[in-house]
């Protein structure tokens, strides 16, 4: 009577028994259009190129120049991004035709039309399954785990700001007990809450390093009739907003590093916005009224100076 009952009994525990889902993901949260206390004026930003440096699902057919993982990873980080409300993300398709001009330019990276370019790679990324057997029950785990790499490039100086690697992993446990419970096979999206995981870690430190720095644009005419700058309404700029007009600093070059240094330019007074126009990030532009002594503004040498933001 005993042995019937104690059947029965685990007989009744087992049918509640349900296959148990845990995924480890632990991200930062990026707010939409965060309340910063003040003016935020987007920077805009290329993702030059995002790869994928693993062995990871590379075939005799692969395609390196449409790699699903480096696509996966790059829609992943412009979606973050996007997110903040901090940045314009402009589309480089032909990114390597403009890195060749860059080198034949004056200007060098400039000509990318950026104020900063992000080169990613997917450095690492494994899946294992793991199990457990006990008497009574059985534990299965899907694992995925990836790490990131970032390197986010000042188009202004071509120089490194900040480069740094994140690391990500996602779990999925299934559990049965005497038998009954559920069973999961492959998770796809296991990958996507791995490299989603990794990135966020680098996410913050992005937008610290692009907002640190005061937003900088530049004169695209100055005459009798138009003084216009490049930038516009998709960046934040509207009518009344004053900006300072600066000559660009001496070049010194440091013995230590061989990297050449602007000094700060000298200022030579404000220019206050009027209207913008333009349809585009890329072709949008603002009127603007220059204060000071306009002698100082050599229309023929207009990039010799640089308008910047007032911190």
């Amino acid at each position: 009577m005993k042995k019937i009952i104690l059947c029965l009994a685990l007989f009744s525990f087992c049918t509640f028994v349900q296959a148990q889902r845990k995924t480890k993901i632990v991200e930062p949260v990026i707010q939409e259009n965060p309340d910063t206390g003040g003016k935020v004026i987007k920077r805009k930003v290329a993702i030059g190129r995002f790869s994928n440096e693993t062995q990871y699902a590379k075939g005799i057919f692969y395609d390196k120049e449409n790699d699903p993982m480096g696509k996966q990873a790059l829609d992943i980080l412009s979606s973050k991004l996007a997110a903040s409300g901090k940045f314009l993300l402009l589309e480089r398709s032909d990114l390597a035709a403009l890195l060749e001009e860059a080198k034949k330019s004056d200007n060098g990276l400039a000509t990318i039309g950026a104020d900063y370019m992000i080169i990613g790679s997917i450095t690492e990324f494994g899946r294992k399954n793991v199990g457990k057997s006990g008497v009574f029950s059985t534990t299965k785990s899907q694992i995925v785990e990836a790490a990131v790499a970032i390197r986010l490039v000042d188009v202004s100086t071509g120089l490194i700001i900040y480069s740094d690697e994140g690391k990500g992993s996602a779990e999925l446990t299934t559990r049965t007990t005497m038998g009954v419970g559920g069973k999961a096979d492959y998770d796809a999206t296991l990958s996507d809450k791995a490299i989603s995981e990794a990135i966020g870690q680098l996410v913050e430190n992005i937008i610290n390093k692009c907002t640190n720095k005061p937003w900088r644009t530049f004169f695209l005419s100055y005459d009798a009739e138009a003084q216009l700058i490049a930038g516009g309404a998709s960046q934040g700029i509207k009518a009344g907003d004053t900006f300072a007009v600066k000559t660009k600093g001496k070049k010194v070059k440091n013995p230590q590093t061989g990297v050449m240094i602007e000094l700060p330019g000298k200022k030579l007074g404000t220019v206050t916005v009027i209207d913008t126009a333009g349809d585009t990030p890329e072709t949008e532009y603002s009127y603007v009224s220059f204060s000071g002594d306009s002698s100082t503004i050599d229309a023929n040498n207009l990039t010799d100076y640089y308008i910047e933001e007032i911190k």
